[in-house]
């Protein structure tokens, strides 16, 4: 049996014009990154980060045809990444929360994005503050 790059990632495809989203295959679970392509600068803005990670009917495809229908204008591209079959639903969302945790401050990353933090991530850092977890500035320097 091969020995995977990742643990949790088993493909990715990066930057997909919305016209080929049907291109990626069915029951794709994982998660999914929309951007907005600005041809100028030669950048790709985040949009929205997403998840698709049932078991049984879910698929990434799914989600980027419906987001295609109700929000075109808003994306251009997006990225895949597919996850192993054995990562179980909890671990995608928890990735998801993650993610959309990180960009929930960012102007240009939260236009579609209403999720203002991922509440498990904030109960570890409340936790992570009352404990002797991080160093004190003075004892930090290396």
């Amino acid at each position: 049996m091969p020995i995977s790059e990742l643990r949790l990632i088993k493909n990715c495809a990066e930057y997909i014009p919305i016209s080929d989203i049907s291109r990626i295959p069915g029951r794709t679970r994982g998660i999914y990154v929309l951007y907005n392509h600005d041809p100028k600068s030669k950048m790709y803005d985040v949009v929205y980060i997403g998840m698709a990670g049932g078991e049984k009917k879910a698929s990434i495809r799914g989600r980027l045809r419906r987001h295609r229908s109700k929000k075109s204008d808003e994306w251009t591209h997006c990225s895949v990444f597919e996850v192993w079959d054995n990562i179980r639903e909890e671990e995608v969302r928890e990735l998801e929360g993650i993610l959309r945790h990180i960009f929930r401050k960012d102007q240009q990353a939260n236009k579609l994005n209403q999720q203002k933090a991922f509440m498990k991530l904030k109960h570890v850092t409340a936790h992570t503050k009352q404990s002797d977890w991080l160093l004190s500035e003075s004892n930090g320097d290396d």
